[in-house]
């Protein structure tokens, strides 16, 4: 006869095993209605410790999953873990989520809060879109000596930085390197070297890289852009909602892109193309930047079962 010891033993190494554990598939900031940037989507999650979340992560092999629990202070609370680490924010993944909540009946307002590790932040629901708040933090400049590192990296020469502008790192909530561009050719020969740029992002505790231009592909688009995160386990993503706010805060302060929205492509120039939009509304009060809504439109694909232990 087995003891309350043994059977308690029994007990947890079956939660930690955590059997068939579904991951919805949605893919956000689609263009068109295809394309976008998948995420893994995980409901009443509140069951998992951070252990398991992180496995499921892993196993489930998207850029990023956001895990959807109850919140005391919010409406949902959500989590998100890379393949290989948990990062604060992830705009597309928060799209992917509050869209497939909104689509199940779960929300049936237009505002909501979402709780995160860094705080709360705005949700915006409105006519298919989902649109998430982020806040300006900084802008910073890079090492002098790093840029020459910076352009190698990718495969570019000085020449090919846009004239009178310089790399910087721009924070809404989490810190990219914003590295603006001449044009389009320019940043579709990007060959990176994600050695060197996850190098570099551990030093000045970065996302990842997000080089752009003002010459999109889409002329109805406002920019065009690549990023690449090899900190997080991401070799090239094809949306990314809080770089394309950190993109429209960087627009706003160093170029002088004194409007209210931003359209931002990115997706069109990676080998397997995965085309995508992100909307940017931006708050001024003042001539100041006050807060960033990123959000576009996503659709659910599928859902598969993954199980770790």
């Amino acid at each position: 006869m087995m003891n309350m010891s043994s059977l308690r033993t029994k007990i947890m190494s079956h939660i930690d095993r955590a059997p068939n554990i579904e991951v919805y598939k949605v893919n956000s900031f689609i263009y068109q209605g295809q394309g976008g940037n998948p995420a893994g989507v995980v409901l009443d999650a509140d069951k998992y410790s951070r252990e398991q979340k992180q496995a499921i992560a892993r196993e489930a092999g998207f850029p990023e999953t956001a895990f959807v629990s109850k919140s005391d202070v919010a409406d949902f609370k959500l989590e998100f873990f890379t393949p290989n680490k948990q990062i604060a924010h992830c705009g597309h993944a928060t799209i992917a989520a509050f869209s497939y909540l909104s689509q199940l009946g779960r929300i049936d307002k237009k505002f909501v809060v979402k709780e995160t590790i860094d705080g709360n932040r705005d949700i915006i629901l409105e006519d298919g879109y989902a649109y998430m708040e982020q806040i300006p933090q900084f802008i910073r400049d890079i090492e002098e000596s790093d840029i020459d590192l910076v352009l190698k990296s990718l495969s570019l020469k000085q020449d090919d930085l846009k004239k009178g502008y310089l790399p910087k790192i721009s924070n809404t909530g989490v810190s990219f390197l914003i590295i603006p561009l001449e044009s389009n050719r320019e940043l579709g020969a990007i060959e990176p070297d994600l050695k060197v740029i996850e190098m570099i992002s551990e030093k000045y505790d970065l996302i990842g890289f997000y080089a752009f231009t003002t010459d999109p592909v889409d002329k109805a688009h406002t920019v065009t852009t690549r990023m690449f995160a090899p900190r997080y386990g991401i070799p090239e993503e094809s949306a990314t909602g809080m770089a394309a706010g950190n993109l429209s805060a960087y627009l706003f302060n160093e170029m002088d892109f004194k409007c209210d929205k931003i359209v931002v492509e990115q997706g069109f120039f990676m080998k397997k193309p995965s085309k995508s939009e992100i909307i940017v509304n931006l708050t001024i009060q003042d001539g100041r930047l006050l807060k960033l809504m990123a959000g576009g439109m996503a659709k659910v694909e599928n859902s598969k079962f993954v199980n770790i232990g």
